[in-house]
């Protein structure tokens, strides 16, 4: 029976479920669909009865001999019921490709006369309920407003943003960890317009015609920043700055894309830097988001994966290095929960919320939230920002900029 699902949704799922034939793929390819991940047999041509809604699919291709991968190529892609899709593997480039339409025509009516249905995995309805935890936001406007031209995410073009920014020990750690596993005989490209368009989200509020104490407030409290972002990109749709960080989650942690992991980790940072925010106007967005970030730990920090999997460079997992209070989520959530836990007005849902990820972080990491003033460093990334009024005579009123 599929986790969280009754046996008639399940069998509705499977009744409207919709097919994805991979031509060629050759053994030994690393070859992922949402949360489950396996090595390509000989006999591989893809997974039928997806269920209708987002996916995720990501692979590595392999040498012959199935020891050594190159770095993860991965889309999102938006089932409709019944539906078939199609791609083939391109050895030159090592990737999966679209066929022509006829090539798509004709392959579609093969796998509906059965042809292709003993190659054919049946897709995972046992784990299902885990991803739609992590995907719940995520809706095909979502996926074709941010994927990148030609769809394809892969740190392969995102090179030149391993030397950007600062960066605590963890991520330093971790960068070194990524290029160890994915980057051995393999050249990356700088190519910008192949990155995801991601909604920018500044580290440091600045408005002109503002006190130093204004800026300071703005930058202690980023509620207006967040208010601004929700208007002007988001149409003031919540759900819709939700669908992106799921978005981001899942390509930093299936796909293995930087830019992914900085867009959520700067979302995050945006969403736990509210102080008026989820006490005020936007108590509903912050119960979601809490229940969003805590199946994404939650899956995260899941550490039962196949062996044969994590030996051939592939993690789907959250390492080692993120159990540390040194990084930066650990801040973030100790101010957070101080901010809630000691509320006198607050959201039930999110007052509940709150209390089950603090929880969580407690037994699964052994994080004790204790008051840490003494320990912020002035250096510190999210240490709170004093912002000079000099600071702020080139900027806009009206739009807060990087």
């Amino acid at each position: 029976m599929a986790s969280g699902l009754d046996r008639e949704t399940a069998l509705e799922l499977v009744k409207k479920g919709g097919t994805l034939l991979l031509l060629d793929v050759p053994q030994f390819t690393l070859f992922g669909i949402d949360t489950q991940i396996f090595s390509v047999g000989p006999n591989f041509k893809g997974i039928k009865m997806l269920p209708p809604g987002p996916h995720f699919v990501y692979y590595c291709s392999s040498n012959k001999e199935g020891h050594e991968f190159s770095p993860t190529i991965s889309f999102f892609l938006t089932i409709h019921p019944f539906e078939i899709i199609v791609r083939k593997w391109c050895p030159r480039e090592e990737q999966l490709i679209k066929v022509s339409e006829d090539e798509e025509c004709r392959y579609s009516e093969m796998v509906k006369h059965m042809e292709f249905d003993q190659h054919l995995g049946p897709y995972p309805l046992d784990h299902y309920g885990n991803w739609k935890h992590l995907s719940c936001y995520i809706s095909e406007s979502t996926i074709s407003r941010i994927e990148p031209i030609g769809a394809e995410i892969s740190i392969l073009h995102e090179s030149v943003l391993f030397d950007q920014g600062q960066k605590s020990e963890m991520e330093k750690s971790w960068l070194v960890q990524l290029k160890n596993s994915s980057f051995s005989e393999c050249s990356l490209e700088k190519n910008v317009k192949r990155r995801c368009f991601y909604t920018t989200i500044p580290k440091i509020v600045k408005s002109k015609n503002t006190t130093g104490e204004e800026l300071t407030a703005l930058n202690l409290d980023k509620t207006k920043l967040l208010e601004n972002i929700l208007m002007t990109n988001f149409g003031g749709e919540e759900d819709l700055l939700l669908g992106e960080l799921q978005f981001s989650f899942i390509a930093f942690m299936m796909g293995q894309s930087l830019e992914a992991f900085m867009q959520w980790k700067d979302l995050v940072s945006l969403l736990f830097s509210c102080t008026e925010a989820p006490l005020r106007m936007r108590s509903q967005l912050f119960t979601k988001f809490i229940r969003v970030i805590y199946f994404q730990l939650k899956h995260g920090f899941h550490k039962e994966q196949k062996g044969d999997i994590v030996d051939k460079g592939l993690s789907l997992f959250l390492d080692d290095e993120w159990f540390s209070k040194d990084i930066f989520l650990y801040r973030l959530c100790m101010e957070f929960f101080r901010l809630v836990l000691n509320a006198e007005v607050i959201d039930g849902d999110l007052l509940s919320w709150t209390k089950k990820l603090k929880k969580f972080l407690e037994t699964t990491l052994g994080w004790d939230f204790v008051v840490l003033d003494a320990m912020l460093d002035e250096d510190d990334e999210f240490a709170p920002v004093v912002v000079p009024f000099n600071e702020a005579a080139p900027m806009s009123d009206e739009a807060p900029a990087d």
